[in-house]
């Protein structure tokens, strides 16, 4: 478990935090945790969420086991740094949804003494990097992976298998859409797939990078 940097250090300068992992392994619920934290420490603090991600309420991160804190969704990265003015503490959930300029927007709050707090997906249901994650884990002081349970192995998972015939990059989602797996029950069927489709239609198999 995440415990908050007890040294001494110089107000000047903050610090940022990455939560990542698949979908369902805890990453908002960690958020939540460290949030409460800090409001219990009588800090200031301000949450945040792209104004796309309304799965569960529209002024509210709740996590998959319904614990929840109030929050400010926002269209866009730079949109934060605004609302954010005095602040000790500052959430992000989702910070895949955002563009790149977010990585900007925690490193100037973190540069003006801010502790910055960010969970997302680092990666997208095709097992690639997703949006800005890569990079907000290599500026970061603190990097915390988190994992679900794989629904197929009982092992960790860190792969969001998508089970929604949808190609689209954002697609919000929860169980019935999207299943968390590990390497190999996810690859296992990924392979399937391939071979189905080249037993169906062979000719498919050349444009079918991505299954």
């Amino acid at each position: 478990m995440f415990l908050e940097n007890t040294l001494k250090y110089n107000k000047q300068f903050g610090w940022i935090e990455v939560i990542c992992g698949s979908m369902f392994s805890g990453k908002t619920e960690e958020l939540i945790r460290r949030l409460k934290r800090a409001k219990y420490a009588n800090l200031k603090v301000e949450i945040f969420k792209p104004n796309v991600d309304v799965r569960f309420d529209v002024e509210k991160v709740v996590s998959h086991d319904e614990n929840e804190i109030r929050c400010t969704p926002v269209p866009a990265a730079a949109n934060i740094p605004i609302l954010a003015d005095g602040c000790d503490v500052i959430g992000i959930d989702e910070a895949q949804f955002f563009d790149n300029e977010i990585v900007n927007v925690c490193n100037f709050l973190a540069n003006k003494g801010v502790r910055v707090i960010v969970a997302g997906l680092d990666m997208d249901f095709k097992g690639n990097p997703f949006g800005p994650m890569p990079n907000l884990m290599a500026t970061a002081e603190f990097v915390t992976k988190v994992h679900a349970i794989c629904t197929r192995t009982g092992g960790l998972a860190h792969y969001s298998y998508r089970k929604a015939e949808n190609d689209d990059l954002v697609l919000l989602g929860e169980t019935n859409e999207y299943e968390p797996l590990s390497r190999e029950a996810y690859f296992k069927i990924r392979q399937s797939k391939v071979n189905d489709i080249m037993v169906n239609d062979p000719v498919q198999i050349t444009s079918k990078n991505d299954v």
